[in-house]
């Protein structure tokens, strides 16, 4: 099973997780990221890093998320890999608690 980068990421972009990646498999969209699961070695130290609880093992998913482990192995296709942490976007204040973001999500 692997980690997968859900709504609550999108519009937030908090990127704590990325510094503690030991296979760099994050890639970094204009207002989300998400996780190669080709890379992802399934080790788990991203999930406590995110201050939105937007990372969960593929396994755990509700079912109204699932379809975000399609989106994340899309994404990382065409996304570049992003290894160092960043400052989260100026908006996340607006948008960490706000349910129903795909809409908002930018490729």
């Amino acid at each position: 099973m692997t980690f997968v980068v859900t709504e609550q990421c999108i519009q937030c972009k908090y990127t704590d997780c990325v510094d503690v990646c030991p296979v760099d498999c994050f890639h970094e969209g204009p207002n989300f990221v998400v996780i190669d699961p080709e890379v992802c070695i399934d080790c788990a130290l991203c999930v406590p890093e995110c201050p939105v609880d937007a990372i969960a093992e593929e396994s755990d998913l509700p079912d109204d998320m699932v379809h975000f482990i399609e989106l994340n192995a899309e994404l990382a296709e065409t996304w570049p890999v992003i290894d160092q942490s960043k400052a989260p976007m100026a908006v996340v204040d607006q948008f960490a608690d706000q349910p129903n973001k795909l809409p908002l999500l930018q490729r």
